[in-house]
C-alpha cells in the first residue's frame, strides 16, 4: 500500500474531494484508510458509564487507498510516490512531481 499512518494526504474522489489530512489508521488487508477530518460520520450512543449524557459522537469513517492522493511536500500539490534505493542500500519513498524524499515515521516525531 502506498499509504502510511501519519502521511499527508488529499482525497481525490467523493464527497469530501479537495480535503487534505494526515492518515491516522491504515488497513492495508482492507486497503482502507483513515483521514483525519475526513468521512465523518455520526454514531447515536446510548448513554453508559463511560460516557453518562449519551448523544451523537462525529468519528472518522475509513475511505479506499485509491480515493486519496499523497501531498507533495515542496509545492502541497497531489503527486504519485516510486520507491528508490539510497547509495546504503536504504529504500525511500519519493514524490514525482519534485524528487524530494517523503518523510518516514522516524522523521514525524
Amino acid at each position: 500500500m502506498h499509504v502510511r499512518s501519519g502521511d499527508k494526504v488529499v482525497v481525490i474522489s467523493g464527497k469530501d474531494k479537495g480535503k487534505t489530512g494526515v492518515v491516522l489508521t491504515a488497513f492495508p488487508k482492507k486497503d482502507r484508510v483513515i483521514v483525519e477530518g475526513v468521512n465523518i460520520m455520526k454514531k447515536h450512543q446510548k448513554p453508559s458509564q463511560m460516557n453518562p449524557e449519551g448523544g451523537i459522537l462525529e468519528t472518522e469513517a475509513p475511505i479506499h487507498v485509491s480515493n486519496v492522493m499523497h501531498v507533495d511536500p515542496e509545492s502541497g500539490e497531489r503527486t504519485r510516490v516510486r520507491f528508490d534505493i539510497k547509495d546504503d542500500g536504504s529504500k525511500v519513498r519519493v514524490a514525482v512531481k519534485s524528487g524530494k524524499e517523503l518523510p518516514t515515521s522516524n522523521d514525524r516525531k
